[in-house]
């Protein structure tokens, strides 16, 4: 898969350059939708349609944004050894 930059950024999710997209069956529940995202600051656009089902993933990413993954530090082969012998790794343990 190539990626090929064009140019233009991504803008976050709740702006005015990309809101969020909401699709809801109820009045009801479009009201309940409006406060969070009014609550919030967050821009956004909601559609209300018996026919379709609901929608609110953009919400949800909103409310629970993912948590950053931080990678676990390799042993490098002349650091010391995990095993507490003193020596380097790669004389130890490799």
């Amino acid at each position: 898969m190539e990626k090929i930059f064009d140019g233009k950024r991504n803008a976050k999710l709740g702006t005015k350059l990309r809101p969020a997209v909401v699709t809801v069956q109820t009045k009801k529940r479009m009201t309940e939708v409006t406060k969070i995202f009014e609550k919030n600051g967050w821009e956004y656009k909601i559609e209300q349609d018996n026919k379709k089902p609901e929608d609110i993933t953009d919400l949800e990413l909103l409310l629970n944004p993912p948590k950053t993954k931080f990678a676990e530090k390799e042993i490098g082969r002349n650091d010391p050894c995990h095993c507490g012998s003193g020596k380097k790794y790669k004389k130890c343990c490799l």
